[in-house]
């Protein structure tokens, strides 16, 4: 009876080891199972657009883009911080006195300076920087573009020889996601050929044949790879075909059907008449998706903003605020000062007084001028932050009249203003 109680309490002892055993073995499965939705979730979190309110007299429209790295109200503005830095201005100014929801980068000069390896180690762009909102980066398509006489374009990619010490490179569609990724940016583009704005009928089919190949290819690598850093990215096409219509259409049908989560319009403000620009933007988001953000690369002046906005645009990038602020250009509510101009040079009221920035209560005209006629580097610094904080004021004044349903009279107003000389 003895030996007989004493199995029974051995068998029992095993069948709780054996069931506790088990139940770890569960638990393990369990939260190995739950880790690898998360990572699943994380990878498979896309960028979210809500589209809010719609203007009842043109196609301009408001709308919320939602990344890892926060919220960007459209329309937008994206300044030009081409090597990972906007030129001459602080993060804690674009941050704070420009009020940027997200910046842009270039591949091409990334790529070159500082280089992958330095961007990896750093954790990405955002790291490295200091930037802790969005960063849209294109694929450095347009800089290759731009090297005509250092590039060469095959099937399989862009040779093209660097601009700083003539050294060889390769671009393709494969490697491009790859850099891109290694970068980190929130928003990244697809490698494209963008033709000249004067490019005949032939050309640009052949080019926009060769886009859309590319494209393909841009989808399947960024689909096939994960990012880096542990927040999500996103891919948006880019829609060429220079300035014919029917170019334009397919590219932008073709672009639609990879059901990505916006899309770019490129190749335009690169030699077309800004009648022809106006003309290809109705064209093509006649076809692009209503529930998915647009953004035209590139452009432009105030006026080409507010023009685009009326035309469906959500999206906004172009160095003319500090490139020409460099060069004493400066872009107000009532029309555009050349500070460089003699008769600024003993007016002493601000800068701006309807402006945002701290710049425009804190120096005067003369001052500015002085500062610019002199080649002082502060006087290059105060038209970069005020002309950027100017155009962030545009698209948000414009997101206001949207809202409120007046964006088209307020519009046909602006537009006067803006393109008026001081």
């Amino acid at each position: 009876m003895k030996d007989a109680s004493n199995r029974y309490n051995l068998l029992k002892s095993s069948r709780i080891i054996h069931l506790d055993k088990e139940l770890r073995l569960i638990s393990i499965f369990v939260a190995d199972f739950c880790k690898t939705r998360v990572l699943h979730t994380i990878k498979t979190v896309n960028m979210d657009f809500k589209l809010q309110n719609t203007d009842p007299k043109s196609s301009a429209r408001t709308g919320e883009i939602t990344t890892d790295h926060g919220k960007i109200q459209t329309p937008i503005f994206m300044p030009v911080g081409t090597l990972g830095s906007v030129k001459g201005v602080h993060q804690r100014e674009l941050r704070d006195d420009v009020n940027a929801e997200i910046i842009l980068g270039n591949t091409y000069h990334l790529y070159l300076r500082p280089g992958l390896d330095v961007l990896e180690k750093a954790g990405g762009l955002h790291k490295f920087n200091g930037w802790e909102r969005p960063i849209l980066t294109d694929s450095g398509g347009f800089q290759v573009f731009s090297l005509a006489d250092n590039r060469k374009l095959t099937e399989e990619g862009a040779m093209f020889r660097s601009h700083i010490d003539g050294s060889k490179h390769f671009f393709t569609p494969e490697n491009v996601m790859d850099i891109q990724r290694t970068i980190g940016a929130d928003i990244i583009m697809a490698f494209d050929e963008c033709p000249p704005g004067t490019s005949t009928y032939e050309y640009a089919k052949n080019s926009l044949g060769l886009t859309q190949r590319w494209l393909e290819r841009c989808v399947k690598r960024f689909d096939e790879t994960e990012a880096k850093y542990g927040y999500s990215q996103t891919l948006f096409p880019i829609v060429q075909g220079c300035v014919y219509n029917d170019l334009r259409v397919k590219a932008a049908e073709h672009a639609a059907s990879l059901d990505r989560e916006g899309y770019a319009i490129g190749g335009l403000a690169v030699g077309e008449p800004v009648e022809e620009m106006y003309s290809m933007i109705e064209v093509v988001n006649e076809v692009l998706p209503e529930d998915k953000p647009r953004y035209l690369m590139g452009v432009g002046t105030p006026v080409n903003i507010l023009e685009a906005i009326s035309r469906g645009v959500d999206m906004f990038d172009c160095v003319m605020p500090t490139r020409n602020g460099r060069n004493g250009m400066i872009f107000t509510s009532e029309g555009i000062i050349n500070i460089k101009n003699k008769k600024w040079a003993d007016d002493f009221s601000k800068l701006d007084p309807n402006g945002t920035s701290f710049v425009d209560q804190a120096y005067s005209k003369s001052y500015v001028r002085h500062l610019i006629h002199s080649g002082e580097l502060l006087g290059s610094q105060i038209c970069s932050i005020h002309n950027l904080a100017f155009y962030l004021w545009l698209v948000r004044e414009a997101r206001e009249h949207i809202n409120a349903g007046t964006f088209s009279a307020w519009k046909d107003i602006m537009v006067k203003k803006l393109a008026t000389r001081l």
